[in-house]
């Protein structure tokens, strides 16, 4: 967490002669700016100027000046760069000529939430399980619809050919002060999951960027591409991205207590009742939708505790570890805006005292229609087109999400 003075200093006595400044668009991928050490302290006191107009979701050719400003906190050397020389990179909010916060940046509403949060007692932290597949490059270094290789779930090498890959991800993210927990191969062939320990709020939206960056490097320097999309070219299960959360009240996890407690019933019900509404958001391609229901990614809007087969589980996990997974988003969503709509759904059904649902043990996958009906199930939508309708109707995504971005997707 270093401050402006501490950063100046690191630049000026460490060699640094290339600094990367890292933003997202409205869809969460992620832009950079370079610019020269002597340039950053100007971007600190004023920022620097970038052409919005050619940035999906931002702004129009009649209104395209917007500046960016370095968050001196996400100070990290990119480890893949020369060491002589060093490249350094951090996140930014985006402004204004005048100095006023870009409505449309998803990383300056989602800390606006988190302050506003606090300001209601409750700090949320999270943690993401991002998979990937792995596939190879042609001779012209464009990618093939062929994966790495045909392993399964936690196969060892010599049948794992991903395991060099994901070491090399798992050093850098140490490097860039991420620290890994698990690695393992995924069950599709040349699919990969490497799992980093959770943190608080605005630097897991971060982590999760760097993450993506750090995977597509690796890749690519060992002659392979790094594919995030939900449903891929392999015949394998699509790529999630699971959300876990923690809430903690007066410095106490509301998750911790078994039974769960009714402020975490209620967190959970508010995310439910909004599962429909902000589906775009959490499954924003059309790919999304031929993911869910299918190789353990939800179909209906329900909880229970270990059934993979839930929109919401909650794993078994002792006190400060108790947290709840949320089951249906992809990698292509902006996690940034996702992690809002969770905050902003959660701390609503908790002001609003929602009653959650009855658990469910089915096995999702397997139920009948008339089961289905039985307990009352709502489906997740069914297609993109679906998913825009609710969100269309939705006075909750209207009340959070600015015009601009209302608009970037379509609503």
């Amino acid at each position: 967490m270093y401050t402006k003075k501490e950063v100046l200093e690191y630049i000026s006595e460490n060699g640094v002669k290339f600094i990367k400044l890292f933003f997202s668009d409205v869809f969460g991928n992620t832009k950079s700016i370079s610019i020269q050490p002597h340039e950053l302290e100007r971007a600190f006191d004023s920022g620097i100027s970038f052409d919005a107009s050619s940035v999906p979701g931002f702004l129009n050719v009649t209104e395209s000046d917007l500046f960016l400003i370095p968050d001196p906190s996400t100070l990290s050397v990119l480890p893949w760069r020369p060491q002589q020389g060093k490249v350094v990179r951090f996140f930014c909010n985006i402004c204004y000529p005048d100095g006023k916060p870009f409505e449309g940046d998803m990383r300056t509403l989602l800390s606006q939430s988190i302050e506003e949060a606090k300001k209601s007692g409750y700090e949320l932290k999270a943690g993401t399980e991002c998979e990937f597949y792995l596939f190879k490059l042609d001779e012209k270094g464009e990618r093939t619809d062929v994966p790495l290789d045909h392993a399964g779930y936690c196969d060892l090498a010599p049948l794992d050919k991903g395991e060099n890959v994901r070491r090399q991800i798992c050093l850098y993210l140490e490097q860039m002060g991420i620290l890994p927990e698990t690695s393992h191969h995924e069950s599709g062939p040349g699919q990969q999951e490497v799992d980093f320990k959770y943190s608080d709020y605005l630097n897991t939206a971060d982590n999760l960027s760097t993450f993506k960056t750090v995977v597509s490097t690796v890749a690519n320097s060992n002659g392979l591409y790094a594919d995030f999309s939900p449903v891929t070219a392999a015949s394998g299960p699509g790529n999630g991205l699971h959300i876990n959360v923690s809430v903690f009240k007066d410095g106490k996890n509301i998750f911790a207590a078994d039974p769960l407690s009714d402020e975490a019933k209620s967190f959970m019900a508010g995310i439910m009742e909004r599962a429909q509404e902000i589906s775009l958001f959490t499954n924003p391609v059309k790919e999304s939708y031929e993911r869910l229901g299918k190789f353990e990614a939800p179909k209906y809007v329900s909880w229970s505790r270990q059934n993979r087969s839930q929109f919401i589980r909650v794993p078994a996990a002792k006190e400060e570890f108790r947290r709840i997974e949320l089951r249906s988003p992809d990698p292509m969503c902006n996690q940034y805006l996702v992690l809002t709509l969770i905050l902003k759904a959660g701390l609503d059904g908790i002001q609003r005292k929602l009653k959650l649902q009855d658990e469910i043990n089915y096995d999702l996958y397997k139920i009948s229609n008339e089961d289905a009906k039985k307990n009352h199930l709502a489906l997740l939508p069914k297609d993109l087109d679906s998913a825009i309708k609710a969100a269309k109707k939705s006075d909750f995504i209207k009340s959070i999400l600015p015009q601009v971005t209302l608009k970037a997707f379509g609503l």
